[in-house]
């Protein structure tokens, strides 16, 4: 059988997390996918479900959290079918992920070497010799100064900067097929930001990895991306390629993204704002999420929900507008 170009396809994916004062729709009916040597930039403020959608991929959602409807495709298997077991063999190996907190996501009982070593032995099978040699040359390639003493470190011994080298460098291990990014250079400085961007870079080009890069910053997606995903309260209302993103904005919450990032030289007396504030998943309105803060706002806008339009040059757009 040929190999499919969709490395991962989510079809009507419903995550929601059921707690004391009510279900929270975090990510609600989101369609997307990423091809094989892709990278797909997922954009939007904070609590609008983008680190959600990674967390449902790899199924790492607690106990108060649960997709309870849609399909995550990964190589033409349900994820969503698969045992914890079967899952494990898949996370940190084929689906890798920056988490977007460094230096809670390492081990703080064991010293940095073990906790790279172990995902070596896991997946690759490496001996502790070889593991030794592979993780001096992955925290090598990420540019970690001494990496034989940063071997013996524990995390609390290292800044939060070199925490998410670390992190980057497990990331890294096995060759994944897939690497999800959630603000993979947040604690970096801008020098060290370029290099993990460029290693990232290098990373796709070599061994034709995909890449879902989530972040705020809108610089760091078009340098990457390919594609870019704007989500807002829980879904997805644009989906477009990079530079046509850039160029025409579509939907009334990204032009107001696009317009809100400071340009150098050109000069305002202050920065656009979208105003009102986001709507409650708790209780998510009728109709379009965005309707409350749109200038745009039609009397159909706030009765029944956009379905996502298909515009010309691989374009969607959750707008009535359109």
């Amino acid at each position: 059988m040929a190999q499919s170009d969709v490395l991962l396809k989510l079809k009507g994916v419903k995550t929601y997390f059921f707690t004391d004062e009510g279900t929270v729709h975090a990510v609600d009916g989101l369609d997307f996918q990423v091809r094989r040597g892709e990278t797909l930039g997922i954009v939007g403020e904070s609590g609008c479900g983008k680190s959600v959608t990674s967390m449902s991929i790899l199924r790492l959602l607690g106990k108060t959290g649960k997709v309870i409807e849609g399909e995550i495709m990964f190589d033409g298997e349900n994820l969503l079918d698969l045992s914890e077991e079967e899952m494990r063999k898949i996370r940190g190996n084929r689906i890798s992920m920056i988490f977007q907190q460094p230096t809670t996501c390492l081990n703080p009982v064991f010293r940095i070497g073990e906790q790279i070593i172990e995902a070596l032995q896991i997946h690759q099978g490496l001996s502790g010799e070889e593991g030794n040699k592979r993780t001096i040359e992955l925290l090598t390639l990420v540019g970690l100064p001494d990496p034989v003493r940063r071997m013996r470190s524990f995390p609390h011994e290292i800044s939060g900067g070199q925490a998410q080298r670390v992190m980057i460098a497990m990331a890294l291990a096995c060759n994944p097929e897939l690497l999800i990014a959630d603000e993979p250079t947040t604690a970096l400085d801008v020098t060290i930001q370029a290099q993990i961007l460029d290693l990232m870079r290098e990373l796709r080009e070599k061994v034709n990895t995909a890449i879902i890069l989530i972040t705020h910053d809108l610089g760091v997606v078009a340098e990457m991306a390919e594609n870019v995903m704007v989500m807002y309260a829980g879904k997805a209302v644009e989906y477009a390629p990079v530079h046509a993103l850039f160029e025409a904005p579509k939907h009334p919450y990204t032009q107001g993204l696009i317009a809100s990032t400071p340009v150098l030289g050109n000069v305002r007396d202050e920065l656009e704002t979208i105003p009102g504030q986001v709507p409650s998943l708790l209780n998510p309105p009728a109709g379009c999420r965005f309707a409350s803060r749109c200038a745009h706002r039609m009397d159909q806008c706030t009765q029944e929900e956009p379905p996502l339009i298909k515009l010309e040059g691989d374009r969607l757009v959750r707008c009535w507008l359109y």
